[in-house]
């Protein structure tokens, strides 16, 4: 997150998506929102840029919460657009950085090891096995899906962190998903833009897969120059 005066731009990569948010606002209000996604899973993405559009301009840099039409918007936009809203009046950028292990065999079924950093400071460090979370003592028992209440007793940076945490503990499962299993989950739930009945079967993978784990360039890396190309500085 990269505050200025009177804007702030959020920016997200990961192995399935390249994308980046600026809300401009008077300090009060969003005055317009500017999507860029560079990287998309499914061909239809692209159409959400529209929706968060008009889901976020003219509203109160307050009301851009989770709870704001979430299910019509991308869900990836619309969490930079309510990260972006948190921290539209810092005086310094913010980053986090999320690493989740690929699944391993252990006892009791397969294992990942979840960590959030803000600025590079560990907020969170979780252990899952067969679904449900193990560590920390706390979180024991929950899984992904079930752990809204836990994260709701925390406060501050660290409710922010684990909120994204689980929502990137989600996403990550695509990671090992195949392309057939990637396909097959459209039709689970309408839980985004894409994943909506009228627009789920005109989905098709859009290829933009990037595997960080194999080396190469950094996330993030030459995004702000792709937005400013866009959208202007």
């Amino acid at each position: 997150m990269e505050p200025a005066d009177g804007a702030v731009v959020a920016m997200l990569e990961d192995d399935l998506h390249r994308m980046a948010v600026r809300l401009r606002h008077d300090g009060s209000r969003v005055l317009a929102a500017e999507p860029l996604m560079d990287r998309v899973p499914w061909t239809v993405c692209p159409g959400a840029a529209e929706v968060l559009e008009k889901t976020f301009t003219g509203i109160l840099l307050k009301d851009v919460t989770v709870r704001r039409d979430k299910q019509a918007n991308c869900t990836h936009l619309h969490d930079l657009a309510v990260i972006g809203a948190a921290h539209a009046l810092d005086s310094a950028p913010l980053e986090y950085q999320v690493f989740i292990s690929d699944p391993r065999d252990a006892d009791g079924g397969e294992e990942r090891e979840l960590e959030i950093r803000r600025d590079g400071r560990v907020v969170h460090r979780w252990t899952e096995r067969a679904g449900r979370f193990v560590e920390p003592p706390s979180l024991a028992g929950l899984s992904p899906l079930t752990m809204r209440d836990w994260i709701a007793g925390l406060e501050g940076e660290s409710r922010e962190a684990a909120r994204l945490l689980q929502w990137a503990s989600l996403v990550a499962h695509g990671r090992k998903m195949t392309d057939e299993q990637r396909q097959a989950s459209l039709g689970l739930r309408p839980s985004c833009f894409t994943m909506q009945p009228d627009r789920a079967p005109q989905a098709r993978m859009a290829g933009g897969i990037h595997d960080f784990s194999a080396g190469g360039r950094e996330p993030l890396e030459g995004l702000r120059d792709r937005f400013e190309a866009v959208f202007g500085s």
